[in-house]
């Protein structure tokens, strides 16, 4: 089976998890790992209010996404692999867990 992510989010999240796009989210599609939020690739409907929201401008249309987090495609599709498509971020929590790209990264600093 082939998925499209539409909206994909990248480095900018890790360790901060602001989650005002998760609160912008219609359907509820944000989940929260340990260290970042993951989009789900087949619950997204495209709407793109995730986007506009984001304080750190981790959230990407899946076509704008700069070269060097193109990999955070991967990793949000990835991290639902074994999860399937549990039908709402809100009744999940969080997910103690991360994709590899994301749990081997350094801890990310962020200005106040």
């Amino acid at each position: 089976m082939v998925r499209h992510v539409t909206y994909v989010i990248a480095e900018p999240c890790v360790d901060l998890k602001d989650k005002a796009c998760i609160e912008e989210c219609p359907v509820d599609c944000i989940y929260e790992g340990e260290r970042m939020l993951y989009i789900h690739p087949d619950e997204c409907v495209d709407c793109g209010a995730c986007e506009p929201v984001c304080p750190v401008e981790a959230i990407f249309y899946e076509d704008d996404v700069p070269a060097q987090w193109k990999d955070y495609y991967k990793a949000n599709v990835d991290f639902f692999a074994d999860l399937g498509s549990p039908g709402g971020a809100s009744k999940m929590g969080l997910i103690p867990r991360d994709h590899p790209l994301v749990a081997a990264l350094p801890p990310q600093e962020h200005a106040e």
